[in-house]
C-alpha cells in the first residue's frame, strides 16, 4: 500500500537507532517492551539448513537473528530508506542477508521456497492480512511455519479516535473490526493498521489452510514504565497490547 511504503520510508531514521541497538543483541528481544525470546520462543533455536523469509523486515534485526541461528535468510521491505540502514548494519556485521525491495504482498519469490517465514509487525500490520497471509502461504514449503507478531485488537480499540495513548474505554466497535486509519488522526499521524477479530484471525486462517500451532498475547513487565507506541504501561500491565500467532503449513 502506498500510503504506508511513504510512511515507513519517511519515518525510517527514527528506526536507526534501535536497529543498530537490536543487531548487537546476541538473544532476541520482542515487541515494544522487548519481551525476552525465552518466554515467547518465536525462532527456533537451531535453524541450521533452514530456508527463512522475514517479511517487512525494516532495519533488518530479525533477519540478523535468524541468520545468527544458521538459517539462509531473504528479508524484504517496501522501503529504500529502511533497507539502506539493513545493507549497512550487514556490512558492518558480516552477515551473508539477501535484502529486496519489494511488497510482502506479493514478493515475487519462487512458491514453496522458505520453511520458515516471520514478521514482527512489517507485513503483520501494515497489510491487508488476507493479502500477505496467502502470499506467506504461497512461500512456505509443505510443514513451513509462520509467526507473527503485532498490535492486539484490545490496543486499538482503546485508542482514541484523536490518536492519544490507549484509555480503559472502549473508543471503537469490536464487531466487523479491521485495525485503524492513523492517517488523519489529530496527535501523530501515520499510516493505516490492519487487524481482525480474534474469531476473523481463526477464520482467515482456516480460509487460507493454516492450522494454529499457538497463541500469545504479551503485557508489559510488572517494572514497566512511560509509554511505548502509544499503550502506557499502566494499560498493558493489565491488557494484552501485543499478539504473537504461531501457524503451520500442513504437509
Amino acid at each position: 500500500m502506498a500510503i504506508n511504503r511513504d510512511v515507513w520510508d519517511a519515518d525510517a531514521g527514527n528506526w536507526t537507532e534501535m536497529g543498530e541497538r537490536h543487531w548487537r543483541l546476541t538473544t532476541p528481544i520482542w515487541g515494544n517492551w522487548g519481551a525476552p525470546e525465552a518466554e515467547l520462543h518465536l525462532l527456533p533455536e537451531d535453524m541450521s539448513g533452514m530456508d527463512a523469509v522475514e517479511l517487512g523486515c525494516g532495519t533488518g534485526y530479525v533477519a540478523a537473528w535468524m541468520w545468527r541461528r544458521g538459517a539462509k535468510v531473504t528479508a524484504i521491505d517496501v522501503s529504500p530508506n529502511q533497507l539502506a540502514t539493513a545493507h549497512r548494519l550487514a556490512a558492518e556485521h558480516g552477515a551473508d542477508i539477501s535484502f529486496i525491495e519489494g511488497n510482502a504482498e506479493a514478493t515475487g519469490l519462487p512458491d514453496a521456497s522458505f520453511d520458515f517465514a516471520i514478521s514482527e509487525y512489517g507485513a503483520a500490520i501494515w497489510c491487508p492480512p488476507e493479502v500477505w497471509l496467502a502470499e506467506a502461504w504461497r512461500l512456505l514449503r509443505p510443514g513451513g511455519c509462520l509467526v507473527f507478531l503485532g498490535n492486539h485488537p484490545l490496543a486499538i480499540i482503546c485508542t482514541p479516535e484523536s490518536g492519544a495513548d490507549c484509555e480503559k474505554v472502549l473508543h471503537r466497535p469490536y464487531r466487523g473490526f479491521r485495525g485503524a486509519d492513523w492517517t488523519q488522526v489529530e496527535i501523530d499521524p501515520s499510516g493505516i493498521c490492519f487487524n481482525l477479530t480474534i474469531s476473523g484471525w481463526f477464520a482467515l486462517f482456516s480460509e487460507i489452510g493454516f492450522t494454529v500451532e499457538n497463541y500469545q498475547e504479551i503485557y508489559a513487565p510488572a517494572d514497566a514504565v512511560g509509554s511505548r507506541g502509544g499503550v502506557p504501561a499502566a494499560w498493558a500491565r493489565d491488557y494484552p497490547f501485543e499478539q504473537v500467532w504461531h501457524l503451520a503449513k500442513p504437509t
